[in-house]
């Protein structure tokens, strides 16, 4: 059994006593509408470039999870104003500047890579950021080094290459970095997010790849709304980032698009229909592009104006093998979702999820078998093969990508129960009332 990290919950969990859940099949077809939480990968980067900013920025439509959570108690301790009003955030930038002292992050992966760039091109202070232990456990070295390699001034603490840090503020020099991006697209964009401030302009070759390199797009946008001037190509080899400051901005957020594609996948596998009413397909998220997966197995999609719809299939079809490394947030759900399937389905090119809240593919594939579902499991990837999956007391392993996933197993099978089903609070508190809103039956113990 995982040890839960209960100090990395925030207070915005609905389920902080809730032990266990029992997620049953509705009794009606699934057949509704709802708003999707606003997207955590674009609530901490505006946070973080509205705090650098000098003057005060309005964020509409934040996520309000552990992540963010702990994303704006860190800027608060590092003096920067913020205020909370419903789903909008008012932050009040320094340029810059930061309160020194000792920080604590959680299990925030995108907080872990996008703060110590940010608090190292400051000219003074000295601060300590102490993580949760699964965030101890996930490598920070590729965007440290970096960093290091370009005037910062960053030390391990404890493990080499990993959490905690000491951060001394003198600055960044600026210059020429070459970074991989196989392991985490986070590590370039928390490269980036600092970039403006250095001395001198900064030139980023990636050396490799950039699994989901859709992210570091979103990065680049999102630091040209705040003003910087950067200059790319669309394949993301090159970056160049010239000096200059952020500007305050009034930004809208999008909705979570891997949020979203849990209940799609739900309308996928129980036949129903499902309608997101405040997400496109427009949407610069990668993500998005599991409607693709899901309408190839089978599904109808309709993509609106203001909204996407999917509606279910009779049989979903398999006998498919899909690269999934621009979307491996969703590698696990696609696994959930595949025992039900006519013939067999092979995920591959997601080797990197084995470092993140969990090593993912070993505990899809460990729970799945434990379900009694057939799967090979390989270094990159997993082939799941049909089959009826058996009442079951499942594992979470801390991982709200996991526990997310494997509720949708319980909406075709009586009698599939969860440990700690809190740890969706890092990237949706309200899942489970969602699910009970589209019909599920679930029960709290």
């Amino acid at each position: 059994m995982v040890k839960i990290d209960t100090k990395a919950r925030s207070p915005w969990t609905p389920l902080a006593n809730v032990k266990t859940i029992t997620i049953s099949p509705s009794k009606k077809r699934i057949d509704g509408s709802i708003a999707i939480p606003g997207s955590k990968s674009l609530t901490n980067r505006a946070l973080i470039l509205a705090a650098l900013a000098n003057g005060q920025s309005k964020i509409s439509g934040i996520l309000k999870s552990d992540d963010s959570y702990w994303c704006i108690e860190t800027l608060k301790k590092l003096g920067i104003s913020i205020t909370i009003r419903g789903e909008t955030a008012y932050v009040k930038g320094k340029g810059g500047q930061w309160d020194t002292g000792n920080l604590y992050i959680g299990a925030a992966g995108t907080i872990a890579r996008f703060l110590p760039g940010a608090l190292a091109l400051s000219n003074e202070g000295t601060w300590i950021i102490e993580a949760s232990e699964s965030m101890r456990k996930r490598p920070v070295s590729p965007l440290i080094e970096a960093l290091k390699e370009l005037g910062a001034e960053i030390d391990y603490l404890n493990r080499q290459g990993y959490y905690p840090l000491l951060i001394k503020g003198q600055g960044i020099a600026g210059g020429h970095v070459h970074i991989s991006g196989a392991t985490s697209s986070q590590y370039i964009s928390g490269l980036l997010i600092s970039a403006p401030y250095a001395k001198a302009p900064i030139i980023v070759d990636i050396e490799d790849y950039i699994v989901q390199h859709a992210y570091v797009l979103l990065t680049l946008q999102l630091m040209e709304t705040f003003g910087a001037n950067v200059v790319y190509e669309s394949n993301l080899k090159r970056i160049v980032v010239h000096p200059s400051h952020y500007v305050p901005q009034d930004v809208e957020l999008e909705a979570d698009a891997s949020t979203a594609c849990y209940f799609l996948a739900l309308a996928a596998l129980t036949n129903g229909k499902v309608r997101i009413s405040n997400l496109t397909y427009q949407s610069n998220q990668p993500d998005i592009k599991m409607l693709d997966i899901l309408q190839q197995m089978g599904c109808k999609v309709i993509k609106g104006d203001s909204f996407i719809e999917l509606e279910g299939t009779q049989q979903l079809k398999g006998g498919f093998e899909i690269s999934m490394r621009e979307i491996s947030d969703q590698a696990l759900t696609l696994a959930a979702i595949a025992p039900f399937a006519d013939q067999p389905i092979t995920i591959k090119d997601v080797e990197h999820i084995r470092h993140h809240e969990s090593n993912r593919i070993h505990a899809i594939c460990e729970t799945l078998t434990q379900l009694g579902i057939e799967v090979e499991e390989f270094q990159d990837g997993l082939t799941v093969y049909p089959g009826c999956p058996r009442p079951a007391l499942l594992n979470t392993y801390d991982d709200h990508r996991v526990a997310m996933s494997l509720a949708l197993i319980g909406s075709k099978v009586e009698g599939i129960q969860l440990n700690d089903p809190g740890c969706v609070s890092k990237t949706c508190p309200q899942y489970f009332e969602l699910l009970e809103m589209l019909g599920l039956d679930i029960h709290y113990f």
